[in-house]
């Protein structure tokens, strides 16, 4: 399986990535950009800090200096790169995956991602080819800190939050290393943290909020604290998933929809996007707020630069990244939940009362299926409802007045995912029921 991925580059360590390999696509990344600075971090897993050297002496030696960053979530990484005169960086990081990975997140100037549509597929043939010749002059390297002002900036938009104890799951991952100092610069929050020691072993569970088992000790701590909520952070923090105070998970696709209500009360008319697999309760809701909702394939790379060019304030994807144009049109898992508090607090409801009534419909989740000739899945469920709607933006949509289902391949895998709602139960379960033929027996896992 290649390292070169849809949306970053990511193995296991040190039989996938190693120094030499690090440092030859930090080479390719900085002769790519043709770049003259730019911006490095990393997070906390055991051999980050290593590869983080080695990526930067591949960025140095073609003439290119750095600036280190250090320590950062891919946020706040994210915030460097948007805010710092640069051409661009990276994060050194597997975001959510397990302790044997490492990997990188990669970003032109302005903190645009690069993609396997743009610039990663470059790199692979850069890193893969002859080496590059060193440059005549070596760049250098800088220490920078920008947490405090990352955590300044978060901070600010906090608004009229009312005084409310959170529980927050950090998994040991680079949330902890940020969110706590954010949250701490609004008084009125007590919050009740769980594995919040920086710990690139994962010594508790694994850092992906959307495995529902990982939540299980936030729902602990919810109700035996009697919190208002609870927030679980991926790896790097660029992710964040919601339980309410009875400690059931809030989908992101309704959190999108209750951020909608503060993007759309401070910038009316603005597009809202949301990716494919969410309920049809989004675009509903946005367009009840007078907001113009914007549908898009599923991945940060696309979602980021279809809010430029369709003017979206911000928005959410169903795997928890939600997206702010005020923050240099990234993803981030701190400022969604400071702005579902500031929301919470100025609607007086609860989380439970906030989403509770977008509930309407009945949706399977994300079912992954293990198919070889995928096309040909895909083709069987387009031929099986030949008077639906359909369309290609991502796999294949089908969708009829009271149901619909998307299937899609996996970028990474030899997976299907299939995401289904319908307007009542019944109908959800017959549908299901009639993919599974098509698709085949489900399959757990898959990211």
């Amino acid at each position: 399986m290649s390292i070169y991925k849809a949306y970053d580059i990511r193995g296991t360590y040190p039989d996938q990535i190693d120094r030499t390999i690090a440092y030859r696509i930090g080479a390719a990344f900085a002769k790519f950009l043709g770049a003259k600075r730019l911006v490095v971090g990393r997070d906390m897993r055991t051999m980050a800090p290593e590869i983080q050297d080695a990526v930067v002496d591949g960025i140095l030696d073609q003439g290119c200096d750095v600036l280190d960053i250090g320590l950062a979530s891919t946020p706040c990484a994210y915030y460097a790169i948007g805010k710092l005169p640069c051409d661009g960086g990276l994060n050194v990081t597997a975001s959510h995956n397990p302790k044997q990975y490492i990997g990188f997140k990669l970003c032109r100037a302005e903190a645009r991602p690069l993609s396997s549509d743009y610039g990663i597929r470059d790199i692979e043939k850069l890193a893969t080819g002859p080496e590059l010749p060193k440059a005549a002059r070596r760049g250098k390297r800088d220490q920078v800190n920008v947490k405090d002002d990352f955590v300044r900036h978060i901070a600010a938009f906090a608004k009229g939050i009312r005084p409310m104890t959170i529980a927050v799951d950090y998994a040991n991952g680079m949330g902890a290393y940020e969110a706590p100092a954010v949250f701490a610069a609004i008084p009125q929050l007590k919050v009740i943290p769980l594995y919040q020691e920086l710990d690139g072993t994962f010594p508790n569970h694994e850092a992906n909020p959307l495995h529902e088992p990982n939540l299980d000790p936030l729902r602990a701590v919810v109700r035996e604290h009697k919190a208002a909520l609870g927030l679980a952070f991926d790896g790097d923090a660029d992710r964040c998933a919601f339980v309410d105070e009875d400690g059931r998970t809030v989908l992101a696709d309704l959190i999108t929809v209750i951020l909608a209500r503060g993007f759309l009360e401070r910038h009316p008319g603005k597009g809202v996007i949301y990716d494919l697999r969410s309920s049809k309760v989004v675009p509903e809701e946005i367009r009840k707020l007078g907001g113009r909702p914007v549908r898009e394939r599923v991945g940060h790379s696309f979602m980021k630069e279809t809010m430029r060019r369709e003017d979206c304030i911000g928005g959410g994807e169903l795997s928890g990244h939600f997206y702010f144009a005020e923050n240099y049109f990234t993803d981030c898992g701190v400022l969604a939940a400071i702005l579902v508090l500031n929301q919470l607090s100025k609607e007086g409801k609860s989380l439970k009362q906030a989403a509770d009534p977008l509930r309407r419909y009945f949706g399977t989740g994300e079912i992954n299926f293990k198919v070889e000739d995928k096309n040909a899945r895909m083709r069987r469920v387009e031929q099986a409802y030949p008077d639906a709607r359909i369309d290609h933006l991502d796999g294949v949509t089908v969708t009829y007045p009271d149901w619909w289902v998307n299937v899609r391949p996996s970028n990474t895998e030899p997976l299907l995912r299939m995401c289904l709602e319908a307007d009542t139960r019944e109908l959800m379960e017959q549908k299901r029921r009639e993919l599974y033929g098509i698709l085949g027996t489900p399959v757990t896992g898959g990211h």
